[in-house]
């Protein structure tokens, strides 16, 4: 069992194991949902007026480990709508549990965990699908619960706050205790925690949750990274443009995004008796930039691309720092193209992103793989019903990673309703796995938006159209890279490159020249005039993680010269200004 699947019967096990703990610890509480989760498990309850913190953890590990003791198997058996009811009559969160399985036509389960003729909370039973350890006892080595949160009842703001644990478990303490290990070193690269230490960026309650708010230094990576990616699709044959932030809900509904994304759109806002949205993606917007005028098969592929804004509505319980937000920016693009034309294409974004990733010093296997996003062809309401086009853009796809010799894996039910598409999947530090940038083969937009060219015959043929994400969500890469590099930014992403440290009052007006210099020939610098010891000012500089310091004394002055040191300590000696720009320059364009 060392693997995320076989620890899954586990988990979910030991988070039946935390509710039958709770429940004899606080009798009142009502159970709601407890899953097996990727790096552990969670059991979310209405505990009443009953209050629990972490400081109660210790407590709840004793009651679980001595009720463990009793767990030898897992046994279950079906039970009827009214059985089931009876047995929950006063949790009203089972009764809608089970009124939603009942209405799926589903089996209502109970599994009962422990021996039934134990005392009162060691046989504990629960409506469950199941997925356990068939020996919970045995096979439950270690567990440890790791934080506590409030969470809406089915993720809905409406609903009531509820009180969520989480938790992980392992066969073995060994497994365990490294994990933890691993926990602790995420918790020093958490985003969120270094993007309010380093001043990059902050949310308000009042401008809204999920709306984040850019500090100068937070925006000085962005833009880098912005004009990064631009410079870099403009010299690939990309067309930048723009295209509003709003639009009218009869452009989604053409695209079809509106019945499939409409819970995550935010709604509709009516001006003028019409009705518009904040645009949740690009493509139907470009795709009116490529109506308005006729094109020749000459022209093709059109790379259109674009930073841009989009808006989603996401569930507060799946808020996450910079992760996942309601408001974000996508390195956007749609190549419309020949359809003889999409393997190259596919294989020359597949070319940037990992120029792109190589900038980032990602390794293909460590840092990122490739899944492909295949669709489920029994599901005529979430993909569009076209089983040869799905054939051909599958095979196109997989054709393109197995001639790279690019490992990957296939992932059925994840492709985009309108066609399949390769998915380059990150992990953070906590070891969850997002997607970070994408590649989609689209055959069904061409159809809505009636999208031709004229080809070599004068007549007018159907192209097909390319998605792809070359760099992903801003916000998320950011917080990619912030936990990546721990917030020391490679020195040419650093918001502040070098600051200059006067260790006297006299010694001030140089380091204001040198920094004017240095400014002139964009370094990003800055001057500590603080009437502090330098100690405090180095002390301060290493915290915020700057890559140089350039300390100026009466040596320094008399011979025009910083003594630089770096980040990691080590000391560069006594360099010129000159000669400092000329290192600093290099570090740069080598994106180190």
């Amino acid at each position: 069992m060392n693997n995320s699947d076989a620890l899954q019967p586990l988990r979910h096990s030991t988070a039946h194991l935390l509710a039958a703990a709770m429940l004899e610890l606080y009798p009142k509480t009502k159970l709601t949902i407890g899953p097996a989760i990727e790096n552990g498990f969670y059991y979310d309850f209405d505990l009443g007026e009953a209050k629990v913190t972490e400081e109660d953890f210790a407590k709840i590990e004793n009651k679980m480990g001595q009720i463990l003791k009793t767990w030898t198997e897992f046994s279950h058996r079906e039970v009827t709508e009214k059985e089931a009811k009876e047995f929950f009559k006063d949790n009203e969160y089972k009764t809608e549990l089970i009124d939603e399985i009942v209405k799926k036509g589903e089996k209502l389960t109970f599994y009962k965990s422990g021996d039934p003729s134990a005392s009162s909370g060691q046989a504990f039973e629960d409506l469950c699908r199941g997925g356990h350890s068939e020996n919970p006892r045995k096979d439950i080595g270690a567990f440890k619960l790791l934080s506590i949160a409030g969470a809406y009842w089915r993720g809905n703001e409406k609903n009531k706050m509820l009180t969520r644990i989480y938790g992980t478990a392992f066969p073995s303490r060994k497994e365990l205790e490294e994990h933890l290990t691993m926990l602790e070193e995420a918790k020093k690269r958490d985003h969120k925690i270094l993007g309010k230490e380093l001043d990059l960026f902050v949310f308000s309650e009042t401008v809204g949750k999920g709306l984040p708010l850019w500090t100068p230094k937070g925006s000085t990576v962005r833009r880098e990274l912005e004009r990064f990616i631009v410079d870099e699709e403009l010299k690939r044959g990309y067309l930048h443009v723009y295209t509003p932030d709003i639009a009218s809900l009869e452009l989604y509904k053409k695209s079809g995004h509106y019945p499939y994304y409409k819970d995550s759109m935010y709604a509709p806002i009516t001006i003028d008796d019409d009705q518009y949205m904040l645009r949740p993606m690009t493509c139907p917007h470009h795709f009116e930039l490529y109506l308005s005028h006729m094109h020749s098969y000459k022209e093709l592929p059109i790379r259109y691309a674009e930073l841009g804004k989009l808006y989603r509505y996401e569930q507060s319980g799946e808020l996450s720092g910079l992760q996942r937000v309601r408001s974000f920016t996508l390195a956007d693009a749609h190549i419309i193209a020949r359809k003889d034309q999409a393997e190259e294409e596919i294989n020359k974004v597949l070319d940037l992103i990992e120029f792109i990733a190589d900038a980032f010093h990602l390794e293909a296997g460590k840092d990122y793989h490739y899944r492909l996003s295949l669709g489920d062809r029994t599901d005529d309401k979430k993909y569009f019903k076209d089983d040869a086009s799905w054939d051909t853009a599958e095979d196109a796809l997989k054709k393109v990673l197995t001639q790279r010799k690019s490992p990957f894996v296939e992932a059925a039910g994840e492709a985009a309703f309108y066609g399949p598409k390769i998915d380059i999947q990150m992990k953070n530090v906590n070891g969850k796995e997002d997607t970070a940038f994408t590649v989609q083969y689209d055959f069904v937009m061409p159809k809505r938006f009636k999208l031709t060219y004229i080809n070599e015959e004068g007549d007018e043929e159907q192209p097909i159209v390319i998605h792809r994400s070359s760099i992903g969500a801003i916000e998320r890469v950011m917080a990619f890279l912030i936990e990546k590099y721990a917030g020391a930014f490679p020195t040419w992403l650093a918001p502040v490159q070098i600051v200059l440290l006067p260790i006297a009052d006299r010694h001030a007006e140089f380091a204001q020249k040198a920094v004017e210099m240095l400014k002139n020939e964009g370094i990003r610098a800055e001057v500590d005039v603080r009437s502090e010891r330098l100690q405090a000012k180095i002390r301060d500089t290493t915290l915020q993680k700057v890559p140089f310091m350039g300390i100026i004394g009466d040596k320094e002055v008399a011979s025009d010269a910083l003594s630089v040191r770096q980040r990691n300590g080590e000391d560069l000696g006594s360099l010129s200004v000159t000669s400092f720009l000329d290192l600093i320059k290099k570090q740069i364009d080598k994106k180190i």
